[in-house]
């Protein structure tokens, strides 16, 4: 945990296991950070477009494919449209209504090429609606999305493969081959990838899992690391995952967070519906607070984050009213100023 981590980081002894713990012995730390400067954003420079100003920051085991493996293009392969160069995610005025509930309201959103943007809200605020509606499984009731020039739930599956990768909250909803390598041999002929691509990616995510493994015997946190997998394989330009850590152990989440921060470096535009504060601070330019369908907070992730003790992480908690936001921030700057 970070708080553990920036302990012994700090020479703390006993080292810490609690935020509270750690800050009543952090005052000879925050002296040694008082004159280095805060870093901004995660240190990956995303290609800056324009589009609508944001909004300002106020605290706050099948034979087949399932459903949504056929949505998102799992199965026979078939030829599609190279994704066009220009991959913004727009989104301007989006509504989506069920039944009697407003599930999303006037929500505008543009991400840009190498762009990280972490979703963040309580349960039922609309995060996993927007990324819904952004792969095309929802179609809006008011309001557009532009996904690559294109309306996902009005195009074909097959087009929109290119374009946007989805990992589910239920990894197992992508999964239905018999074992492994089954699966990898699937997502390369789907994507049109080298043989042994995704078991490349596999062997990332996953070290030490065999071929023959059937994904029912995965922990959940393994099914989803494969399942990670195989949209990678695909490449596509924007890539939503609905609470990707969710399961994993750090080391899993620490390998999680190298193949993140790699894939914005190479221009990938990254979409995260997450309660996970620290995974929001490691990896995102951004953070949007989704509240009852709408937008409340949008803006830089240290700007956000630190505003409502409820999304800080615990570095920013126990190093306030500085605003460092993770461990290899401080790191960096004891390291810069030794």
């Amino acid at each position: 945990p970070p708080v553990v981590e920036l302990g012994l980081l700090a020479g703390w002894d006993p080292l810490p296991l609690s935020v509270r713990d750690a800050r009543r012995g952090a005052g000879g730390l925050r002296e040694r950070l008082s004159g280095a400067a805060v870093p901004v954003g995660t240190g990956v420079a995303p290609v800056p477009v324009a589009g609508p100003a944001p909004v300002p920051v106020v605290p706050a085991e099948r034979s087949r494919p399932g459903r949504l493996a056929r949505l998102l293009g799992r199965g026979p392969a078939a030829p599609v449209a190279p994704a066009p160069a220009d991959a913004v995610t727009r989104v301007d005025g989006l509504g989506v209504r069920r039944g009697r509930v407003e599930a999303l309201r006037r929500v505008t959103l543009t991400v840009a090429p190498g762009e990280t943007v972490a979703l963040m809200g309580r349960n039922g605020a609309g995060k996993s609606t927007l990324l819904g509606a952004l792969v095309g499984m929802i179609e809006p009731t008011a309001g557009t999305v532009r996904v690559g020039g294109l309306a996902p739930a009005r195009t074909d599956p097959r087009a929109m493969v290119r374009r946007v990768g989805l990992v589910p909250q239920e990894p197992r909803d992508l999964l239905y081959a018999d074992t492994v390598a089954a699966e990898c041999a699937a997502a390369d002929r789907d994507a049109g990838a080298g043989e042994g691509t995704c078991r490349m990616l596999v062997s990332e995510l996953l070290p030490g899992v065999g071929d023959d493994t059937h994904p029912r015997d995965l922990s959940e946190g393994q099914r989803l690391a494969l399942a990670l997998a195989l949209v990678l394989t695909g490449r596509p330009p924007l890539l939503l995952l609905d609470e990707p850590t969710r399961g994993l152990d750090y080391a899993a989440k620490a390998r999680l967070v190298g193949v993140l921060r790699g894939l914005a470096a190479e221009g990938h535009a990254i979409v995260l519906a997450t309660h996970d504060v620290e995974l929001a601070a490691e990896l995102a330019h951004r953070v949007v607070i989704l509240a009852d369908g709408e937008v409340v907070a949008d803006g830089p992730t240290g700007q956000v984050v630190v505003s409502s003790p409820a999304f800080a992480p615990q570095t920013a908690k126990i190093l306030a009213p500085q605003e460092w936001l993770t461990v290899s921030q401080v790191r960096g700057a004891l390291e810069a100023g030794a």
